[in-house]
């Protein structure tokens, strides 16, 4: 628990590039975004599927220099992103030609590491963008930590019925009740602070996101177990690599953009 706590204390200072935004906040979503792929492909050579990572960097780096582009040209990206959906999907039917990846599964592998992880994570950036509503970005963060703090102390403390006990043993139904209702008092605190005419948009958001982490940090548990692999990596001491810290976020992050854009902004 002391490990958990004091990595999570460390990694603090990264919500300081969440304060100041734009080009640093890209940076920092990309990078994300290409490690965390990078553990995905390196978990799925278990199994003798082998991804291109290069063409996974090329990729990420094309849709954020969309963007970027669309942000400093004034323009809409919506036909860039579908081009670039459909350029990540041919290019990576087009490996099958190779003898190096011969397995549908090698294209499958790239083209998944690029939306799921590449893709959603990118949301944060697009939240980063809707000036209007800019400050709401802080709740990717706020239901997505905040419901794992709290599903972890709670499923500590009281935690008797498993949740899930083939995908994440030690989850339990108290934890997740818990972390839910964490993450919609603090969404509530946050409103009531900084947001208080959004007060009922951030109550739907945290009990939303109080929800969909969870499904976001079994998604990627899920996988762990088909690889075969404990954490997807080590970087943090006490929650293993990208992936296993940012996993949540990969689902909130979509959940608040698409609140935002649908919703909010109709």
């Amino acid at each position: 628990m002391k490990t958990r706590v004091l990595s999570a204390c460390i990694m603090l200072p990264l919500l300081l590039i969440v304060y100041f935004g734009g080009n640093v906040l890209a940076i920092a979503c990309f990078l994300i975004g290409i490690f965390g792929a990078r553990e995905f492909l390196k978990g799925f050579e278990n199994l003798e599927i082998h991804g291109e990572f290069a063409f996974v960097v090329g990729a990420a780096a094309l849709l954020y220099a969309f963007g970027i582009g669309a942000s400093q040209g004034g323009y809409d990206p919506s036909p860039y992103y579908v081009l670039w959906f459909f350029l990540v999907t041919f290019v990576s039917m087009l490996f099958l030609f190779s003898p190096k990846h011969d397995k549908l599964e090698d294209a499958m592998v790239m083209m998944v590491s690029l939306f799921y992880i590449v893709f959603f994570s990118y949301h944060v950036y697009l939240v980063d963008g809707l000036t209007e509503y800019k400050i709401l970005i802080w709740l990717i963060f706020i239901t997505a930590f905040g419901t794992d703090i709290f599903a972890y102390f709670t499923g500590y403390l009281i935690g008797k019925h498993k949740l899930c006990p083939n995908i994440s043993p030690k989850k339990t139904v108290e934890g997740a009740i818990g972390g839910a209702l964490g993450s919609l008092g603090l969404c509530a605190a946050f409103a009531a602070a900084l947001a208080p005419d959004l007060m009922k948009d951030c109550l739907i958001i945290g009990i939303a996101g109080g929800v969909i982490s969870q499904f976001g940090d079994l998604t990627a548990s899920i996988f762990k177990r088909k690889m075969g692999i404990k954490d997807y990596g080590n970087l943090i001491p006490g929650h293993g690599g990208i992936m296993d810290r940012f996993d949540s976020i990969l689902f909130t992050a979509p959940m608040v953009y698409y609140y935002i854009t649908l919703v909010m902004m109709r």
